[in-house]
């Protein structure tokens, strides 16, 4: 996600290479000797922030003594009671599934390459424009999609809870079978508590993830059935990474258009199957 950021900002005018590929959890991800080797031949490095990239956290460091490394988060984290955090104060890292969010991570980038490379100040500053106008029609699309899924319905459950900021921002209520990190073991009675929710609830669909193990959402569905509940796997969401390069999934606008108009239809909700570009182009 944040590679494609910076490929819509720079343009023509830098090679972006990305770390973190397709289909991997970065939760779980540690930089390997060639990662280190792009480090150092790096002239920026953008990274998420808010702990999410916990294993590199180390050599982000050492490598910021000599040359500018950057949280894109940087201008969330100044915001006031824009971060959530879990019981145990752990910051969430899943910023890019709101989209307002995520648009303030273009800002920062924008604001970083024009510093470092101020010849080229006006494209920068030209292209994140046009990202940001594209991003707003996202956002609008997702605040309509969401909403026209019946109020008693607008229930997600996932494998972690990577939806937070999702659900505050398009007004759905979230449960991950997991916490903020993939590195939490769900246990048995998670599973118990989860299983009663969604028999009580009648929720008809739940949902798996891309870069995340199906096994919890598994034993969800096989649980509320042994209570007479049939519950549909929804479909799979990108949580924690986009889809396969050369896909439309393969860029931040595709995720979140296919996670919403996913959501939406598994939950009821009156959205055409064809999505957010069908929907820009009837606008």
């Amino acid at each position: 996600m944040i590679s494609d950021i910076v490929r819509h900002v720079a343009g023509q005018h830098a090679v972006v290479e990305g770390i973190v590929k397709e289909g991997v959890d970065p939760h779980l991800y540690a930089a390997s000797i060639n990662d280190v080797k792009a480090f150092y031949a790096a002239d920026v490095i953008f990274y998420n922030g808010l702990m999410l990239e916990g294993k590199m956290s180390d050599i982000l460091v050492r490598v910021g003594r000599n040359k500018p490394v950057h949280a894109v988060t940087e201008a969330i984290q100044q915001t006031p009671d824009y971060v959530i955090t879990d019981e145990s104060e752990h910051y969430d890292p899943h910023v890019w599934n709101d989209v307002t969010g995520w648009m303030k991570a273009v800002e920062v980038v924008r604001d970083v390459l024009q510093e470092f490379d101020p010849a080229h100040r006006a494209d920068y500053s030209e292209n994140a424009e046009a990202y940001l106008k594209e991003l707003e029609q996202l956002d609008a699309y997702a605040k309509e999609a969401i909403s026209s899924i019946p109020e008693e319905k607008r229930i997600l459950i996932t494998a972690h809870d990577a939806f937070g900021y999702m659900a505050r921002a398009y007004g759905l209520e979230v449960h991950g079978v997991q916490g903020l990190s993939t590195e939490a073991e769900a246990g048995l009675r998670d599973i118990e508590l989860l299983v009663e929710f969604l028999v009580e609830h009648k929720i008809p669909a739940v949902f798996v993830e891309s870069s995340v193990p199906r096994k919890s959402i598994e034993a969800l569905v096989e649980g509320a059935r042994a209570k007479g509940h049939k519950v549909a796997v929804g479909g799979s969401l990108f949580s924690d990474s986009m889809g396969k390069s050369g896909t439309p999934e393969g860029t931040y606008i595709g995720m979140i258009d296919h996670n919403v108009t996913t959501i939406a239809r598994a939950l009821g909700g009156g959205i055409s199957k064809e999505g957010f570009q069908t929907w820009v182009k009837n606008r």
